[in-house]
């Protein structure tokens, strides 16, 4: 989309329950994206626009809450993202996780689970709470999906019963390396982001470790099969 249709979506997203901090930041940030990158989104027709709804995404750079969040504004709905716990001690960070209705995640602790518990309420709620399922960045060299991911989202989507939309960023790696501390501007880069149909998970029943293990693989093989359709490249084989 052009920049000037960019800056005036924002004024057409929802704004009511975003909370004053969490508002703040997206309207100081949401120009900037506009500006220096070429946003490209599609499907967002996929994502309810209402009741709880779990959205899973890939992850290749620290720009990648940014985008999302642009994109799942764009279809209506206020993201909430789980995060480490220690972010919210960062003082103006804290404001706008705090402020966004965003759910802490204690890693390494007893209250690891709290996480669990909070995103499954919030999704009770109506709320759309945001995942990505990798342990961090991608792993692979080609930027496609980790095999080294984390079943939370099953977790919560069988807990809840709640659909699940497949969400894939391409592009961030490029604006924001992992490795980089600054954005990389110029030249600029163009940013796409698609959602696929919900992921059918609908013959699994219960939180037993087998039916987890098939709800996320079949979550990852729809974001890996949308990520190959929008780079037009072959799906790699299945790793790990």
């Amino acid at each position: 989309m052009s920049t000037w249709r960019a800056i005036t979506l924002m004024f057409r997203v929802p704004r009511r329950g975003r909370g004053f901090w969490f508002s703040l930041a997206i309207d100081i940030i949401w120009p900037l994206l506009a500006i220096f990158t070429r946003l490209r989104f599609r499907g967002g027709e996929q994502v309810p626009k209402q009741g709880g709804v779990v959205i899973a995404s890939n992850h290749l750079s620290f720009a990648d809450p940014v985008t999302v969040t642009a994109f799942t504004l764009a279809a209506g709905r206020i993201p909430r993202y789980l995060a480490k716990a220690s972010l919210w001690r960062i003082p103006l960070v804290g404001k706008v996780l705090a402020g966004g209705g965003h759910i802490p995640v204690a890693r390494g602790t007893a209250q690891a689970r709290d996480a669990y518990h909070g995103a499954v309420d919030a999704v009770r709620r109506g709320e759309c709470v945001m995942f990505f399922p990798e342990a961090g960045f991608s792993d692979d060299t080609d930027h496609w999906p980790s095999a080294r991911v984390k079943n939370g989202v099953a977790r919560v989507a069988l807990e809840t019963g709640a659909p699940v939309i497949p969400v894939v960023n391409w592009g961030t790696h490029t604006l924001l390396p992992a490795t980089a501390k600054f954005p990389r501007l110029f030249p600029r880069k163009t940013i796409d982001i698609a959602t696929g149909d919900p992921v059918d998970l609908s013959d699994l029943a219960g939180t037993d470790r087998e039916s987890l293990d098939e709800a996320t693989k079949r979550i990852m093989h729809a974001i890996t099969e949308l990520l190959a359709e929008l780079r037009g490249e072959q799906q790699p084989p299945p790793r790990g």
